[in-house]
């Protein structure tokens, strides 16, 4: 029965897990997998746009990222909004919120996206029976704050076109890691207002930035998918030089 799910779907049995099978994760004993299991208390779908999370929610949930894009959020009263980073499968969602009375930042769905949920109740448990895997979650949460280090360079620092190049590179290497990379191209749901939302600039700023760098040659954007056609460039020019990736933890 698994085998007839659609890949985007999560399946019934964490053994059947199409992320475990990418080769991007590190692998788990046999009764790990099945404390996992039973950690996990449902799945859920979200539709494009609905709220995994929203602002100042209380009894949020934690998540696994099944399939899908999402991003997390945070707006001023005014409605401008930050968007603080993208999320994709495999990602770990909501752990804040397990250390706080109401959620800092909201998450909304930017694709069709499915989840695993799990007893956000349990979290004490998962560190007191399996250390291991509370080590990983330490390990995601050092990671996540990574990110925000290289977000944060990234809005102070760099130059509209750093920005792009880098935003454009750090998605792309991340959707190759887990196996997204299609005949060189991978799906890139993101509109310019994302990535002006993301980065920090005007709409108009992200446009002929964009503009910029498809006329030479570094990248296209088409059918709502993104192609690097000069890695190389993109990299010098964003300064981004990630190290040979190594295996993620997957909750």
């Amino acid at each position: 029965m698994n085998a007839t799910l659609p890949a985007h779907v999560c399946p019934p049995a964490c053994t059947n897990c199409r992320l475990r099978k990418t080769g991007a994760f590190t692998a788990v004993k046999p009764e790990v997998l099945d404390f996992i299991q039973g950690f996990r208390s449902e799945t859920m779908a979200v539709e494009a746009g609905g709220a995994l999370v929203r602002e100042n929610q209380t009894n949020a949930k934690l998540f696994t990222l099944y399939s899908g894009w999402a991003f997390r959020y945070k707006t001023l009263s005014d409605g401008r909004r930050q968007i603080l980073n993208f999320l994709l499968p495999g990602d770990l969602v909501g752990l804040q919120q397990e250390f706080g009375d109401v959620s800092a930042h909201g998450i909304e769905a930017l694709t069709d996206c499915s989840l695993c949920v799990f007893q956000n109740d349990s979290l004490w448990a998962l560190f007191r029976e399996h250390p291991r895997l509370g080590y990983d979650i330490t390990w995601l949460s050092a990671h996540e704050e990574g990110h925000v280090d290289d977000n944060l360079l990234t809005a102070g620092r760099r130059n509209a076109t750093e920005r792009v190049a880098m935003l454009l590179m750090h998605l792309y290497r991340r959707l190759d890691r887990i196996g997204l990379v299609e005949e060189g191209s991978v799906a890139f749901p993101l509109n310019q207002q994302h990535i002006a939302d993301a980065l920090g600039l005007s709409l108009v700023h992200t446009n002929k930035t964009l503009r910029r760098l498809a006329q030479l040659g570094l990248h296209e954007l088409k059918n709502g998918r993104l192609r690097l056609l000069n890695t190389r460039a993109l990299a010098r020019i964003a300064e981004y030089y990630d190290t040979p990736p190594r295996l993620m933890p997957l909750l």
